[in-house]
């Protein structure tokens, strides 16, 4: 490693092979939420070789890895990365392309675990170095994009095995493909949405498709409810407020000739203020209410998953710091980072926590989005986050 007159960034250049060596690795053997297993292995195995690391293995899941670096006093800080796939086809033709039929890293999450693991390796040197006083944990987190049969994603499984309990703020960072290298999105307060899923079922008594009249028709119902629910946001919810409700799912019948007793529904509502998620559940109950008032049942589950990303205006100061003292060229823009959902929320509503979104769109002219077959990133940018978040502990613990 360079000495200690080098910067973080020139530091972080200087393991680029290295940061994209581990990123090519896992997008090439990406595993789904909650079977993490050869992720997990290929991270404890990378944390135990740097020296000074704790490595805890089954941090509060079996798949979840917690790795620190202490010099017993200071202040604790944590970065966290999430390192689960998606249940996608890549359709990218590179040498580095998904091994795994159906599996794909579409969302970053191969960059994010690289990215950390740079920071561990860049830190540690800073420990040994600088005399560093205080504690950084590392935390790779599985399951960030599926919640479990309880409703229950990565981060609380960390959570409660009491990753946090003494760190002072988290931090993390997420690919934004919308922009190019040198940009990136900082953000104070709400920034991406509450995530809550639903599931309703409307009964009738169902009947011939010839004499629609001797029964009652629950899809001749859902219509109107429909009609209902779409217009919650922008009527029953204010324009200028952030919210959205979407029907992902619709079951009914198997039959041309036969009206089905029932129909299934299920969707998502994504909103960001705590009294407009309440307003949202109230609305969507009342609307589905409606299909008592002609003549059939109706049943509506929601469950919350993930809450809004809270970030911490003070966090996100040592962020910017860190991001204006190496990167004074990059373009740093405030702006909310969409209605998407991201668990990272769970730490940051338990602790002052902050998540930066980082440029990295690898063509000027082609964007890949997020959770697309073709999503790929300018591996420039595993430079600037290992960079970017090794400086802002450093800041931290220093």
């Amino acid at each position: 490693m360079a000495n200690t007159g080098t910067t973080m960034k020139e530091r972080a250049q200087a393991i680029l092979k290295e940061l994209s060596i581990w990123r090519r690795h896992l997008h090439q053997f990406p595993e789904l939420s909650f079977s993490e297993y050869k992720t997990s292995d290929f991270i404890a195995g990378i944390l135990e070789k740097i020296p000074g690391m704790q490595v805890e293995r089954n941090a509060g899941y079996p798949t979840a890895v917690l790795g620190t670096l202490s010099s017993g006093d200071g202040p604790v800080v944590a970065m966290r990365a999430d390192m689960d796939a998606l249940p996608i086809q890549e359709e990218n033709v590179t040498d580095y392309r998904s091994r795994e039929k159906g599996v794909m890293h579409a969302c970053g999450h191969d960059a994010h675990t690289a990215i950390v693991l740079g920071a561990a390796h860049l830190l540690s040197t800073c420990f040994e170095e600088e005399k560093l006083k205080g504690t950084v944990k590392f935390i790779f987190q599985p399951a960030e994009e599926r919640a479990d049969d309880t409703g229950t994603t990565g981060a609380p499984y960390m959570l409660e095995h009491g990753v946090l309990d003494d760190v002072k703020a988290v931090f993390a960072l997420h690919m934004d493909p919308e922009h190019p290298y040198g940009k990136i999105k900082l953000h104070d307060g709400f920034s991406m949405a509450n995530v809550d899923v639903f599931r309703a079922r409307i009964k009738g008594t169902g009947g011939h498709g010839a004499y629609p009249h001797l029964g009652s028709d629950p899809v001749w119902m859902l219509g109107n409810v429909l009609q209902a629910v779409y217009g919650i946001t922008g009527r029953h919810v204010s324009s200028l407020e952030s919210a959205v409700i979407s029907i992902g799912s619709l079951e009914a019948g198997s039959a041309s000739n036969v009206i089905p007793a029932e129909v299934e529904i299920g969707g998502t509502i994504r909103t960001y203020k705590p009294e407009i998620r309440t307003k949202t559940h109230e609305e969507l109950r009342r609307a589905f209410s409606i299909a008592e008032s002609l003549g059939g049942e109706a049943e509506l589950e929601i469950t919350a998953e993930d809450p809004a990303l809270y970030n911490s205006p003070e966090v996100n100061r040592e962020i910017e710091r860190a991001i204006h003292h190496l990167f004074p060229d990059f373009d740093v823009l405030d702006q909310p980072f969409g209605m998407g959902g991201e668990d990272f929320a769970h730490m940051a509503r338990a602790i002052p926590g902050a998540m930066f979104f980082l440029g990295c769109r690898p063509e000027a002219h082609r964007v890949r989005h997020l959770h697309t077959p073709i999503f790929d990133i300018d591996e420039q940018s595993l430079v600037a986050g290992t960079a970017i978040l090794a400086e802002t502990a450093r800041q931290f613990v220093k």
